[in-house]
């Protein structure tokens, strides 16, 4: 079914990618994390923490002091300090005059899984050595934990006046911080977004423990092979750390500074399960899905890539192949791929990093595959799903990125070649 043409937009009110700023397990920019998709490389590896022992992660492996001083990393959190890496990247990537900007017309927007834990667990492993005596909890907590605080140190770090804030929605969070970027830019608020996810699960022992007792931590003898979304032998998510932040512009700004354009952010839509805590519902998934369709005026089968958002469970792939066949049914110009089965899940990142593995096939025509499918699940089978091996297809015009989280909060995006 073709979906009404979307209604064209004047230039200052189109919303476009001019600049990338990105950590993942398996590379520290968009060329290091596109190289990698392509050539198969994981970022999965052992990991252990505290309490829980050895497990598998993701794990990024960046230069906080590039950006910035010592004594700035001690005293922040790994989100924020995750967050002002990829944020400095994306203005460094957008070749903005950052000297020249107005920084009162910068609205940062962050989106998170959760805030917070990490320094608790924390502060409490501390408190404990010293019999509970809360004289020596941190002065440093309350600013550390508080719910905007990684879009608070970018704030710090850049010295950034306009409006900041973080966007708690789960894993749907990275889609969901992008949006937002996109929403402000439309109602006059800012001028330039720095927009998109972070994430520093993976230094809580207790997701681990929670996927675990609920029986959802991936386990595998070979780290690379332990994300494995659509395979008969899959059992779980492997929990990951990163960010992605994208600088976005109104269409007419980009073109009055010359600047390079990655894309054009032509639909987008989030709505909620209403039905379980963490079972999803693929519904609901589909009704987003064809919400962002006709918002960007278009047909399923003019997306060439979607970008899933499976993370590797039993149940959770499944309900979104469901949704995915009522929507696309047998598009034979569709193709589906997985990016977690590289770098594991990266919570509120999950969604801006995945999009951005995907970016560069505008230019390259190639769709990265999922990796670690020795046997497909048969409820998993989508027509064009690309497996173990990269696929030229030629030219790609529109990509489709889902983002699905916990209490069932859905979020997609799609993007269009400019």
């Amino acid at each position: 079914m073709i979906a009404p043409s979307a209604q064209p937009l004047p230039d200052n009110q189109r919303i476009v990618i001019t600049g990338i700023g990105l950590t993942a397990p398996n590379g520290n920019s968009l060329r290091e994390l596109r190289e990698s998709l392509l050539a198969g490389r994981s970022g999965v590896s052992k990991y252990e923490i505290r309490y829980f022992g050895e497990t598998l992660a993701g794990v990024c492996n960046f230069d906080a002091l590039r950006h910035q001083a010592k004594k700035e990393v001690r005293r922040g959190t790994r989100a924020g300090s995750v967050g002002i890496f990829c944020a400095q990247e994306a203005v460094l990537d957008s070749g903005l005059d950052w000297n020249n900007v107005d920084r009162s017309r910068v609205g940062i927007y962050v989106g998170v899984t959760e805030h917070g834990n990490v320094e608790t667990e924390n502060e409490i492993y501390q408190i404990k050595q010293f019999d509970y005596d809360t004289k020596v909890w941190s002065h440093h907590h309350n600013p550390r934990t508080v719910a905007n605080n990684p879009a608070g140190e970018v704030a710090l770090n850049m010295e950034i006046t306009g409006p900041h804030y973080t966007i708690g929605a789960a894993c749907a969070a990275g889609n969901a911080g992008l949006i937002q970027g996109a929403q402000m830019l439309r109602l006059n608020e800012c001028d330039l977004a720095l927009a998109g996810g972070v994430s520093e699960s993976i230094h809580t022992f207790g997701i681990f423990a929670s996927f675990s007792s609920q029986g959802a931590l991936a386990t595998h003898e070979d780290p690379t092979k332990a994300s494995r979304p659509f395979d008969t032998q899959r059992n779980g998510i492997v929990v990951a750390e990163g960010g992605c932040m994208y600088t976005l512009e109104r269409l007419d700004d980009a073109k009055a500074r010359g600047a390079k354009i990655y894309g054009e952010l032509v639909g987008y839509a989030m709505n909620t399960d209403a039905t379980d805590f963490v079972l999803p519902n693929p519904e609901r998934q589909a009704q987003c899905v064809a919400l962002a369709l006709q918002r960007a005026g278009l047909a399923a089968e003019e997306i060439d890539i979607v970008s899933t958002h499976a993370t590797g469970t039993g149940q959770g792939d499944a309900q979104e192949c469901i949704a995915l066949r009522s929507v696309f049914g047998q598009s034979a110009k569709t193709y589906f791929n997985n990016t977690k089965s590289f770098i594991g899940h990266s919570m509120g990142a999950a969604g801006a990093l995945e999009l951005a593995g995907n970016l560069l096939a505008f230019d390259d025509g190639v769709v990265h595959a999922t990796i670690n499918v020795d046997e497909l699940d048969a409820q998993c089978a989508l027509p064009g799903l690309v497996l173990n091996q990269p696929r030229e297809v030629g030219g790609v015009r529109y990509i489709l990125n889902n983002s699905f989280g916990m209490l069932g909060i859905n979020s997609v995006v799609i993007i269009k070649k400019y």
